[in-house]
């Protein structure tokens, strides 16, 4: 299923720091539409940013990563209090809503660009990340092992514009009634009581 908006390109920036005592987050799950959607609803998010992490190509444009060719994959940054949303639970609404046992793969998307990862800005997130993989493969989860790869943070280029908030400006397109609304479905089902007041419930 093709999800290119055939939108002229524009180049991201690359984004480094939160400030304020606010924490940041890179994370990867397949298609960014997906899991911004998700993020988006949690108490705590303050903004999420849908883009392009883990590659060698600087400033990479949509087509470009969709060739797999420039190593990065689709990711979406979080800026987060820490006092009202811990990584941790960050990481557990994560693996939730994405299958972390394809790989490079997530449903009918497939490529590098939708592998799974978790990009650390810390030691601290290195070792809260192994920790989370560590429990879900322990209390076996899912029959196939965990293949998400965590690995340093090293860069985030914001996606072009009309990649941001894309389900909420655009759910009814086909793609986001099948695939999105699904997951966003199920996060608010498991997650009610952690979800923004804002939420669509």
């Amino acid at each position: 299923m093709s999800r290119d908006a055939g939108v002229p390109r524009a180049k991201g920036s690359d984004v480094r720091s939160a400030g304020s005592g606010r924490e940041v987050a890179t994370l990867a799950g397949g298609c960014f539409w997906c899991i911004e959607a998700v993020f988006a609803e949690l108490k705590g998010v303050e903004s999420v940013t849908s883009g392009y992490s883990g590659g060698t190509v600087p400033n990479p444009t949509y087509r470009q990563v969709c060739t797999g060719s420039t190593g990065h994959a689709e990711a979406v940054q979080i800026t987060f209090d820490p006092k009202a949303v811990s990584f941790r639970e960050i990481l557990e609404v994560f693996f939730t809503v994405h299958d972390p046992t394809t790989l490079n793969r997530q449903g009918p998307d497939e490529g590098p660009q939708y592998r799974s990862a978790i990009f650390t800005h810390s030691d601290a997130q290195k070792a809260a990340a192994e920790q989370v993989i560590r429990d879900l493969a322990a209390a076996r989860v899912w029959r196939d092992p965990i293949v998400t790869e965590v690995t340093p943070y090293q860069a985030f280029y914001k996606a072009e514009d009309y990649h941001q908030e894309y389900f909420k400006l655009h759910g009814e397109q086909p793609y986001c009634r099948a695939i999105i609304s699904p997951k966003v479905a199920k996060f608010r089902a498991r997650y009610r009581g952690k979800l923004k007041t804002s939420a669509g419930v």
